[in-house]
């Protein structure tokens, strides 16, 4: 069963669920890319459009899989400038840095230079596994393993299997800040993200529920 109902232009969520007036825009010097699986559809909970709607230089590509970062991007970068942010084995004993452990594309800690971009996969756990394992460049990339100080912020909403899983946001939010980025940039995301968990409460959302918003077409005269 659809539920018919307004979606913002900027955010694609229902007005209820909307925190494009509470956007601040922020700019991170590094680039970053989401990769969102064709089927990720929660429409409520998804947060990588406040990502892009918060930073403007963020980048949603929708797709299974790509020939390369090159083909993904539509561009020529330098590919060992760039890192994918996922559930990374951690070397043990390293330590994280500001809640994140950078590494290189071999899975050693490292001390290069900040990567220009960062990747990002979009979706259920599932479906972030499908897209790791059909794009194989990704393994090119440098590596980000998050180590999450805090509970996730979904809470009850959505249940998440490990601890360092978070959403798309979180984990953009925690990456950029283990990279040497203000962190007041994540702290800004989080706050974007808290606020639509609290207002999608507070309209009695049920992610149990089956149910999808989608918007009114205006009627044909």
């Amino acid at each position: 069963m659809r539920e018919e109902e307004d979606l913002d232009p900027r955010c694609g969520k229902p007005r209820w669920a909307c925190v494009c007036d509470r956007v601040t825009p922020l700019r991170p010097r590094t680039r970053v890319v989401i990769l969102q699986h064709p089927q990720e559809d929660d429409v409520v909970l998804g947060t990588a459009r406040i990502v892009t709607t918060a930073i403007a230089s963020a980048k949603i590509i929708v797709g299974l899989s790509w020939a390369s970062l090159d083909a993904a991007l539509g561009e020529t970068v330098d590919r060992n400038r760039w890192s994918s942010v996922y559930a990374h084995k951690i070397p043990e004993g390293a330590a994280d840095r500001n809640g994140a452990v950078v590494m290189d594309r071999h899975g050693e800690l490292t001390n290069a230079p900040r990567p220009q971009g960062i990747v990002l996969l979009d979706g259920t756990w599932s479906q972030a596994k499908t897209l790791w394992w059909r794009n194989p460049w990704l393994l090119k990339l440098g590596r980000i393993a998050l180590v999450p100080k805090q509970p996730g912020i979904y809470g009850k909403l959505r249940q998440e299997p490990r601890r360092d899983h978070v959403s798309t946001l979180e984990a953009v939010g925690g990456a950029l800040t283990g990279l040497g980025e203000d962190p007041k940039i994540e702290a800004e995301l989080n706050k974007l993200m808290r606020t639509m968990v609290q207002r999608a409460r507070d309209h009695g959302f049920d992610p149990r529920k089956k149910t999808t918003p989608v918007q009114r077409r205006p009627t044909k005269e």
